[in-house]
């Protein structure tokens, strides 16, 4: 499966957050550095050389999340960058989290 061909769906509650088996499903098609918390949320660090860099592929992740529908939590610092993605309206994992991540491993 590749979840970069796929587009995130709009999503306003109303439908279950991901099971623990459709997360460990999903997170087999994303970089083996994304970390599942609590099965709730997906995050990833990434690091650069500088801030310049970072605030770069901040920018990179914003236009993508805005494409999508789908935002992330960004913690922005001078060489790093921490993303967090869950679904807000569900309080939990969806299949939109799982492919904006695989999209921002592409960026």
């Amino acid at each position: 499966m590749d979840l970069t061909k796929k587009k995130c769906k709009p999503c306003e509650g109303g439908v279950s957050a991901l099971g623990q088996k459709e997360i460990e499903e999903l997170k087999k098609h994303i970089g083996s550095d994304w970390k599942v918390i609590d099965n709730n949320k997906i995050f990833k660090e990434f690091s650069f050389v500088n801030y310049l860099h970072t605030i770069d592929f901040v920018n990179k992740v914003a236009e993508l999340a805005e494409k999508e529908g789908h935002h992330p939590v960004m913690h922005v610092y001078y060489g790093r960058i921490e993303v967090e993605l869950w679904t807000h309206a569900i309080d939990g994992l969806s299949e939109n989290d799982f492919i904006l991540a695989a999209k921002i491993d592409q960026l």
